[in-house]
């Protein structure tokens, strides 16, 4: 079912329609009355696109099915993306292949546009405001929190705008809209296993761990806790490890740093670290090493595949890493935005779950898509398979012996 169109814009669509059938009417008859054949071929409609969560590999292929969409299509496409600190992903992934998707099921420059807030809510409030402004149908927010991101959100809804959350949930966010993510909860629990696995092979006596959350006021960081907690929490309860603390949590990797720093030194038994991002396991890893603290001592978890991640990992001071092929992340998010962008409702094919918003005590339609833990035994067969980072960047001298040992070339 389609979304409303405009009464005049019906009415236009009407009278070409008749006009064609008329005229297609008069040429197709023949002295008998008889209806001759036709070569032209149907245009591709929104009900013979073939889309699934598993349609989005690596070489962007699946966009192209859109293209009939993109030519149906009205207004802008804005992305807004929260910042450039907390995870090196945002500029280093998510643009770019948010921007190749695009392209690649056929808009325009000037009917897509990729701003970043800088970490500042009032900012993204100005880049939506001028999204709206300038045409934009549907705004793909990254929201900085859940505040300042319904408040965006409610506003391009009142405008007739749609709205989908991208890879975090904006909570009080308004009714209608998507959302598309990984399976966050399943995130958490990777790092959890991932961290369980890692304090056996490294054989850590007595297991002190401290536990670092992500920012509270992101709903991604609560999924991810949910998770490492369903793995940690009964070892914990039965004495097997010891949760030496669990402090205010952010994704700021300096505000990392100093929280371990503290937490070290009230609690100098602790020997264990779950980091919900590489960023802050680098913090933590940093201290470690100026520490001169040996590899494979003080496991530490991560997540977003970065290269600083997968050289800790190589160099055995990180355990592992949550990947989450963002190409894959980044052509659904532009899937859902040009069907919503043409007027259509997104196939129930796409959306393959919901997600609780416990602000406004409703379920969002969501596409959620599967991550994967990794470590040296598997870097080849993922990350550099999926061509996620050049083996000439990740290969430097300080882990090339460890990159020829994990097989990568």
């Amino acid at each position: 079912m389609k979304r409303g169109r405009s009464p005049i814009l019906r009415i236009a669509a009407c009278c070409a329609a008749f006009a064609l059938v008329v005229a297609m009417s008069a040429c197709s008859s023949d002295d008998n009355g008889s209806s001759g054949s036709s070569d032209t071929t149907p245009a591709t409609s929104a009900g013979e696109i073939s889309l699934t969560p598993d349609s989005f590999t690596a070489d962007f292929s699946a966009m192209a099915q859109l293209k009939p969409l993109v030519d149906q299509g009205e207004g802008m496409i804005a992305v807004l993306l929260p910042d450039t600190t907390t995870s090196a992903r945002y500029e280093s992934y998510d643009r770019p292949y948010l921007e190749q998707a695009f392209k690649a099921a056929g808009l325009s420059a000037d009917q897509f546009k990729v701003d970043n807030a800088q970490g500042s809510a009032q900012t993204m409030q100005t880049q939506a405001d001028a999204a709206i402004t300038n045409g934009a149908s549907v705004l793909l927010v990254d929201a900085i929190d859940s505040g300042s991101g319904a408040a965006i959100e409610a506003n391009a809804a009142s405008k007739g705008v749609a709205v989908i959350d991208y890879d975090r949930l904006t909570l009080g966010g308004p009714e209608g809209r998507h959302y598309v993510s990984f399976d966050n909860v399943n995130v958490g629990k990777l790092i959890g296993e991932g961290e369980a696995s890692c304090i056996e092979d490294w054989k850590v006596q007595k297991p002190n761990i401290l536990i670092m959350n992500g920012d509270p006021t992101d709903n991604n960081a609560k999924l991810f806790a949910q998770g490492y907690h369903e793995v940690l929490d009964p070892k914990f309860d039965s004495g097997e490890y010891v949760k030496v603390a669990e402090p205010a949590g952010t994704w700021t990797p300096s505000v990392a740093a100093t929280t371990f720093d503290q937490q070290l030194t009230a609690h100098p038994n602790i020997n264990a670290v779950v980091t919900p991002n590489d960023d802050n396991a680098n913090a933590v890893i940093a201290d470690l090493q100026r520490a001169k603290t040996p590899p494979e001592t003080v496991p530490t978890t991560g997540q977003d595949a970065s290269l600083t991640g997968l050289q800790n990992i190589l160099k055995g001071y990180q355990c592992g890493t949550v990947y989450k092929p963002i190409t894959a992340e980044a052509q659904a998010a532009a899937a859902i935005a040009i069907y919503l962008r043409a007027g259509e409702d997104v196939p129930s094919s796409l959306l393959n779950g919901t997600t609780e918003d416990t602000e406004a005590n409703a379920d969002v339609q969501s596409l959620l898509l599967t991550p994967k833990w990794v470590t040296t035994e598997n870097m080849n067969d993922t990350i550099i398979k999926d061509k996620w980072v050049k083996v000439s960047d990740l290969c430097v001298a300080a882990v090339k012996q460890a990159c020829t040992a994990a097989g990568i070339q």
